[in-house]
């Protein structure tokens, strides 16, 4: 019986469990406007014109912009913009975008 107890306490006391607290139109835009985040294997940097450029060892320009609180961004030669909410994760830095359908893709400043 000790060993059905421990497990779940152990589970409950892992690294999985991050604080990630939701940001606001303005937070988003202090967050990424001139900088440069760095996605698993790629770069992306936001420009104050609006301009984003993503490179995954290819470069593809896009426009990005805060509407509300999502950050949207719009990828040639789709016409449709993608809206995300974002979080930031209590003490990392880390930036995560929360796609509609619950997908999330997570960032961190380039240093």
């Amino acid at each position: 019986m000790r060993r059905w107890v421990a497990i779940p306490a152990v589970l409950a006391a892992g690294p999985a469990l991050a604080d990630w607290t939701a940001m606001t139109g303005a937070e988003n835009a202090a967050a990424l406007t001139g900088r440069v985040l760095v996605h698993q294997a790629a770069r992306q940097e936001f420009l104050a014109s609006g301009g984003t450029l993503y490179d995954a060892g290819r470069p593809s320009w896009g426009r990005w912009e805060v509407r509300g609180d999502a950050y949207c961004s719009q990828w040639p030669p789709a016409e449709d913009r993608a809206s995300y909410a974002m979080e930031r994760e209590d003490g990392t830095g880390a930036l995560r975008f929360v796609g509609e359908s619950g997908e999330a893709t997570e960032g961190r400043y380039a240093e």
